[in-house]
């Protein structure tokens, strides 16, 4: 989700000493020229107003925000720390420093910069939302639910927030009522991109797959950089059985955002129904190097090495998806049978003594005919 950052866009009034009057022009310019794009412009401006008003918190905060949008977050953190040691009192700031330590995955420090901003301004419907996009991040869709409930109460009209409550519904299992928030958030923003590609992923997870496509090509449309849309309706053209069409998608996800790691993952799979086995490799070595904790992209690498009979390489994928989710039984299946290629017997005998504790039927049968 994206990261959202807020400026107290309002003139300050002016009564003081001229450096301080010139300051605040300058933080004004500055503030225009960010809302034009022209961030680097925008530095230059508050980099003066700061020089002629050291104690000016708001020219920390902006130019912070013009950091943010150049992508230099670690020197956004120690504008937004500046901002905060001249104003505790500037919700704003621990707002944004919130988001900033947000997108640089330093979750725990962003909740406790969003709980300040709270507790200075409980009617901060963003930080609301912010803090539910971090809970939602780190699993707790409950608790971002509760955060997301409370921004709309205080802000009825935000499409983005309705449609973060339909994401979090979607990671909950909840597709029709995912389906009904992102409904609302169309509703109330008929050019959000996102709101269409998400509750295509809804359409697509209820087996809808046209339907999904649908809503994918309306994401794209309005958004032709929405990487994620490419991605998701590969998946729906996996789902149908058209890799081929998948794989296009695919390309052009990664195209717009080389390090979607789950898109890899995807077209590997894609691949592999197109017996594309060393090409599907080479994707999940990819996915893998963009996250080395994924067990389930191991499995699958695995997989694909059993059909290229690397049976010793894909007896290390298998291992190493158990060392990072050991409560898989297909895992332990899988090198169970890889270990029998190779003519381990006692090996396999007990991944299916492990793999039938978990309630694998499959695996229990096989230690009932071979492993007594």
């Amino acid at each position: 989700m994206k990261k959202i950052f807020f400026i107290l866009s309002v003139l300050i009034l002016s009564c003081g000493l001229e450096n301080k009057n010139n300051a605040i022009e300058l933080n004004n310019t500055g503030l225009a020229k960010n809302n034009l794009g022209d961030y680097n412009g925008a530095i230059v401006d508050y980099n003066k107003a700061i020089e002629l008003d050291p104690n000016l918190a708001l020219a920390y905060n902006n130019r912070a925000l013009a950091k943010n949008n150049l992508e230099d977050n670690n020197g956004a953190i120690v504008d937004y720390n500046k901002a905060i040691e001249l104003d505790p009192n500037l919700a704003l700031a621990y707002t944004n420093r919130g988001s900033t330590k947000y997108e640089l995955g330093d979750y725990s420090g962003a909740i406790v910069d969003y709980n300040k901003a709270i507790e200075l301004d409980p009617n901060d419907d963003v930080s609301y939302n912010q803090r539910g996009l971090v809970k939602n991040d780190l699993g707790d869709y409950y608790g971002a639910m509760v955060d997301y409930n409370k921004s709309i109460e205080l802000n009825p009209n935000s499409a983005i927030v309705y449609n973060n409550i339909g994401f979090a519904k979607n990671n909950l299992g909840d597709y029709n009522g995912a389906i009904v928030d992102y409904n609302k958030a169309i509703e109330l923003d008929p050019n959000l991109a996102l709101a269409y590609s998400n509750r295509g992923l809804a359409k697509n997870n209820l087996g809808d797959y046209n339907g999904a496509i649908i809503d994918y090509n309306k994401a794209i449309e309005l958004d032709p950089n929405l990487a994620v849309a490419y991605n998701n309706r590969g998946l729906s053209k996996q789902n149908l059985e058209d890799n081929n069409g998948a794989i296009v998608d695919y390309n052009k996800a990664i195209e717009l955002d080389p390090n979607l790691t789950i898109t890899y993952s995807n077209r590997a799979l894609a691949k592999d129904s197109l017996e594309d086995y060393y090409g599907a490799i080479i994707d999940y070595n990819k996915a893998i190097e963009l996250d080395p904790n994924s067990a389930v992209t191991y499995s699958y690498r695995g997989l694909t090495k059993y059909y290229l009979e690397d049976y010793y390489g894909a007896i290390l994928d298998f291992t190493k998806s158990i060392e990072l989710d050991p409560n898989d039984s297909e895992n332990y299946s899988n090198r169970a049978y890889t270990r029998e290629m190779v003519g381990d017997l006692n090996g396999a005998c007990l991944d299916y003594k492990k793999a039938a504790d978990m309630g694998d039927s499959d695996a229990a049968e096989m230690v009932a005919n071979q492993c007594n």
